[in-house]
């Protein structure tokens, strides 16, 4: 079992949802900053559903992601930057725009059963010299087997690394380290594996230390927990318990509290904490980013979002189907 892992912190990706993506360049910049004076190895800074993500259907930006990439760009002096890129929202230009910014990671994400649509990304990012990662998101929704079947399509594209994501924070420890060892198993050795995990059911850093002891030597975090839903595994939280697990981060567990509770603090709009709606969508099963939505969808209809959030997991909806929970909504203010 490996002792070191290389956790990527997604403050300025993930957190974008809990900022309904109006993030400044002088956000970028501090946090940026903050992060690479704590040792964090890799900053992910995109749009929160990722490069071209800013639209009608995910939310706009209010700054362009790529001048946020830019100006984190211009503060960091060893970690490595990194984007976020759905085929189908994000294009192999946002690419290769990323890569002349600075990005050298780039995460293709699918959903955790359509793998094969990351195959040219995945490819023409390795040309680019990026080092190339599959997204297998809401990894909740297929058994372990079948989650490393998709996990071998994308290495074979040329993913260096492949993630669990649990999208939904609806993963419980034992299920988490399931898919992990799935991974494990079915990749090559120099194929790498990584978690990324939501904190809806509370469970994000005790899945992450499951999945490293699973294997997985890539790990997600974000600062003070900011991100989609009730937030993603804390990049402070998860220094602290690697360093008691004798696991190497390389982050400095106190800088990274500092850095929480000085930076990313005062940047929050709103508490990141677990209440009612998002435990609704780990044990749901539904997307994380869908939390701001079904909020606006139940003021417009004057439906508990609680209720909108149970159908979409019901009818078992996926990232990018935003605009079914109006559809939701409208229903249930019908039979109200």
């Amino acid at each position: 079992m490996t002792r070191q892992v290389t956790i990527v912190d997604s403050t300025l990706r993930d957190g974008s949802h809990a900022k309904s993506h109006q993030f400044t360049a002088e956000h970028a910049r501090g946090i940026a900053a903050a992060l690479d004076r704590a040792g964090v190895p890799a900053i992910e800074v995109s749009h929160g559903d990722g490069l071209g993500g800013s639209s009608v259907n995910y939310g706009f930006s209010l700054v362009d992601e790529y001048d946020l990439l830019a100006a984190a760009a211009e503060v960091v002096d060893q970690a490595r930057l990194t984007v976020l890129l759905l085929p189908g929202i994000g294009v192999k230009e946002d690419l290769h725009r990323a890569r002349e910014l600075g990005a050298s990671i780039v995460r293709v994400a699918t959903h955790c059963t359509e793998a094969d649509i990351a195959e040219s990304h995945l490819g023409y990012a390795r040309e680019l010299g990026y080092t190339a990662i599959g997204f297998l998101m809401m990894a909740h929704m297929t058994p372990p087997a079948r989650l490393a079947e998709q996990a071998r399509i994308m290495a074979g594209a040329g993913a260096e690394v492949v993630y669990v994501t649990d999208s939904a924070g609806a993963l419980l420890p034992d299920e988490a380290e399931a898919r992990v060892a799935a991974l494990r198993e079915a990749l090559p050795g120099d194929v790498e594996v990584g978690f990324h995990g939501h904190q809806n059911l509370g469970l994000a850093v005790g899945n992450s230390l499951a999945a490293q002891r699973s294997g997985a030597t890539w790990i997600d975090g974000c600062t003070f927990g900011m991100g989609a839903g009730a937030g993603n595994a804390p990049t402070e939280l998860l220094a602290a318990a690697f360093a008691k697990a004798g696991v190497e981060t390389g982050i400095d567990p106190f800088a990274a509290m500092d850095v929480a509770a000085e930076v990313v603090a005062p940047v929050l709009d709103r508490p990141q904490l677990i209440e009612r709606e998002s435990i609704v969508l780990g044990y749901a099963g539904v997307y994380s980013s869908f939390l701001l939505h079904a909020e606006r969808a139940a003021a417009r209809f004057g439906v508990p979002s609680k209720d909108i959030l149970l159908e979409a997991g019901r009818r078992q909806a996926v990232g990018g189907q935003e605009d079914l929970l109006i559809e939701i909504a409208a229903g249930l203010a019908e039979v109200a």
